[in-house]
């Protein structure tokens, strides 16, 4: 090992300290590309814009971005979220005192993307359907359903407030992008909750990306999927998520424990796929660090019945 180079657990660590005292440090800069998996542009399936400011806060903290869903008529989306690098302390004590994780204030992350692309490309498996988005982050898949498929309900939850201030901000400021027969509405759900009878066995499709990571979380998250999901007609989960060493394998495993059923597929649109492959092979330089494993986003049908 090169003792000039950093471990990549001391490299993490500089990335925390960044975010927290809101300073660069130019000296290790390359070396965090090198470790982080964070990506300038993701899998850049929907075109985004960042706006010069929010239009809803002055809080330097926030950005606003738009989104142009690309498909003919649709409107665009325009999203509050936290700029990157400004998380404070306020942050993870909340995290702490919920028992969440704090990924969901960090960025817009790719997976969540390529759901809301997959979703948006299939608007008849939404069609009148109802419909909840798990640990949606700032709710990019939920809107763009909501927005583009003519589903019935949407409901975009997480498990962090703060979270959740966004995604009902986000409501309402694309309030007109969505169809009259359209109800769509934020809710802050934790996956251990035990009192949820007005949502037991309510919902034809969950969504969720990148939900799989923390392993702690595993047996709530698919306990939680049995009790949304209807019992007794057609209705599906949809999860994008990267293998992540032996997390996702662990999830599965407590999916078959609570009695559901998977798929598992690896390519499943042509066009991530196509994305997938020319970030495989370098020739783009927006995701330096881009690793397969961690990166690309396996798609998971989970049902109550064998497919």
């Amino acid at each position: 090992m090169d003792p000039t180079s950093s471990s990549s657990s001391s490299l993490r660590w500089r990335i925390l300290r960044q975010a927290l005292i809101h300073r660069s440090d130019s000296q290790s800069e390359a070396e965090i590309k090198r470790v982080s998996r964070k990506s300038t542009q993701g899998f850049n399936l929907i075109p985004c814009q960042v706006l010069d400011s929010s239009p809803e806060s002055e809080d330097s903290r926030e950005a606003s971005l738009c989104y142009s869903i690309p498909i003919a008529a649709s409107p665009k989306l325009y999203l509050t979220q936290r700029v990157d690098n400004c998380s404070d302390l306020n942050d993870f004590e909340i995290s702490n005192r919920h028992n969440i994780d704090n990924t969901g204030l960090v960025c817009q992350w790719p997976s969540e993307e390529v759901l809301a692309y997959f979703c948006m490309s299939q608007p008849d498996r939404f069609r009148g359907k109802r419909v909840i988005e798990l640990g949606s982050g700032y709710g990019l898949a939920g809107l763009v359903i909501a927005a583009a498929t003519e589903a019935s309900q949407v409901v975009i939850s997480d498990g962090n407030p703060q979270v959740v201030n966004y995604i009902k901000r986000n409501i309402e400021s694309n309030s007109m992008a969505f169809s009259n027969n359209t109800s769509v509405k934020a809710m802050e759900l934790h996956w251990n909750q035990h009192e949820l009878s007005e949502l037991t066995n309510t919902f034809d499709i969950i969504v969720a990306s990148d939900c799989t990571f923390f392993k702690e979380f595993h047996k709530d998250l698919a306990s939680i999927i049995k009790v949304l999901l209807k019992a007794n007609e057609p209705s599906e989960a949809l999860f994008f998520s990267p293998k992540r060493g032996d997390s996702l394998d662990k999830f599965l495993k407590e999916i078959e424990n609570v009695g559901l059923h998977y798929v598992l597929t690896e390519k499943y649109d042509e066009q991530v796929w196509k994305r997938h492959e020319t970030l495989v092979k370098g020739d783009d330089e927006s995701w330096p660090s881009y690793d397969k494993s961690h990166c690309y986003p396996l798609l998971i049908q989970i049902t109550n019945y064998h497919k």
